[in-house]
C-alpha cells in the first residue's frame, strides 16, 4: 500500500508541469492593419509611385485605343473604294490592333501588380515584423486583425496598434 502510494504521489509530481501549461491564460490581441499601414514610412511615396506608372499605363493604352479608333474610322469611310484585298488586308490590320490592345491591358494590369507587390512588399513586412515583435514581447497568444472584417467580436482583448506604433517610432 505504501508503495502504491509513492507511486501516485511521483506520479503526480511529475505531471504538475504538464497540467500546469495546459492551464495556461491565452491573452488576446487585435490590430487595424489598414490604421497601421497608412501611417507606414515609405507608404506615401510609394502610392504616389504607383500613381504615376498607373497613369503612364493608362495614357498609353488610350493612345493605343485612339489610332485604332482612327484606323476604323479611315477604314469604314474609304472601304466601297477599296479593292476585297486590301479591305481583307485593313480588316485583318484592325483585328491585330485590337489584339495587341487587349495584350497590353492584360499584361498593364500584371505589370502594375507586380510593381504594387515589389514597393508594399517590404513595408508590410516591416509593419508585419513589428506586430509579431509586440505580440511576442507582450506575451500574447493570438492577434487578430481588425482591419479585414474577419473579426466578429472583440471584448477581451487588446489594442496593440500603440505599441506597435511606438516599436515603429510612429506616431
Amino acid at each position: 500500500m505504501k508503495n502504491v502510494l509513492k507511486i501516485i504521489l511521483i506520479i503526480g509530481i511529475f505531471s504538475m508541469p504538464l497540467f500546469s501549461n495546459a492551464q495556461k491564460a491565452i491573452k488576446l490581441g487585435h490590430i487595424n492593419s489598414n490604421d497601421l499601414l497608412k501611417i507606414m514610412p515609405g507608404r506615401d511615396s510609394a502610392q504616389k509611385v504607383l500613381e504615376k506608372h498607373a497613369k503612364e499605363l493608362e495614357t498609353t493604352l488610350k493612345g493605343m485605343q485612339n489610332e485604332l479608333e482612327t484606323r476604323y474610322q479611315e477604314f469604314t469611310t474609304n472601304q466601297s473604294q477599296m479593292s476585297e484585298l486590301i479591305k481583307q488586308t485593313k480588316t485583318k490590320e484592325l483585328q491585330d490592333m485590337q489584339a495587341r490592345i487587349q495584350d497590353f491591358q492584360d499584361n498593364a494590369q500584371k505589370d502594375y501588380q507586380d510593381k504594387e507587390k515589389k514597393l508594399l512588399t517590404p513595408i508590410i513586412d516591416k509593419a508585419k515584423k513589428a506586430i509579431e515583435d509586440v505580440a511576442s514581447e507582450n506575451k500574447y497568444s493570438y492577434i487578430f486583425d481588425s482591419g479585414v472584417g474577419s473579426l466578429l467580436y472583440q471584448d477581451a482583448s487588446d489594442d496593440i496598434l500603440p505599441m506597435v506604433k511606438k516599436k515603429l517610432n510612429l506616431k
